[in-house]
């Protein structure tokens, strides 16, 4: 994973259960993936941060995309202008998973929304597993609302894996497995598809 310093995009719009982020393709990289954990000041005058998952990337419509997608023939380096050159505005939605208070994690959402044009930053490897230790953020993916939330905390739960030891990676997932058993326990159809999400393929049959 990468470090805390990597600018995911600045926030367009906000509210308590989440926000959504705007920057360009080019700065795109592997890192700001669905699931991935983000982190975001919320106080000038404290060290409060909320803390959420990315849960949707929008590339908005390019009218000149348009125009390479419908042409017969199109250049290579036109194609490549066009991706690595262009401004291509990106958005990135979020919902908040909890928040932090001078380095102390709270499960439930946060006080209040980031302002307009505040940085949002991946968290490190070493916040992720901070946040993860306790896994009461669960219960707020699962009951999250407008997004796919059975899917976005699979996705989640292995992003967060990797800020693990390879070692200790299975006991993360058991233990996370068994803390959506408690919460899903009346509804044992939409306890089985998590887990079988994620489960690793080669260990199935």
């Amino acid at each position: 994973m990468t470090r805390g310093s990597d600018v995911v995009g600045r926030v367009l719009r906000a509210g308590t259960t989440g926000f959504d982020c705007g920057t360009r393709s080019s700065s795109i990289n592997g890192n700001q993936n669905f699931g991935a954990f983000v982190t975001v000041n919320i106080s000038d005058g404290e060290d409060t941060q909320a803390i959420g998952l990315i849960y949707a990337i929008r590339i908005d419509d390019d009218p000149l995309a348009r125009e390479l997608v419908m042409a017969a023939n199109v250049d290579n380096n036109a194609l490549l202008d066009h991706r690595e050159n262009r401004m291509v505005p990106v958005e990135i939605c979020v919902i908040n998973v909890g928040f932090a208070v001078n380095g102390d994690y709270y499960y439930n959402l946060p006080p209040r929304p980031p302002m307009s044009l505040t940085e949002v930053h991946l968290m490190t490897s070493d916040e992720v597993r901070r946040f993860t230790e306790q896994t009461d953020f669960i219960r707020l993916v699962l009951n999250a609302r407008d997004v796919k939330p059975d899917e976005l905390l699979a996705a989640s739960l292995i992003y967060a894996s990797y800020a693990y030891h390879e070692s200790e990676r299975y006991d993360f997932m058991v233990r996370c497995g068994r803390r959506v058993a408690q919460l899903l326990s009346h509804d044992l159809k939409r306890l089985s598809h998590i887990l079988n999400l994620i489960t690793p393929i080669n260990t199935v049959g």
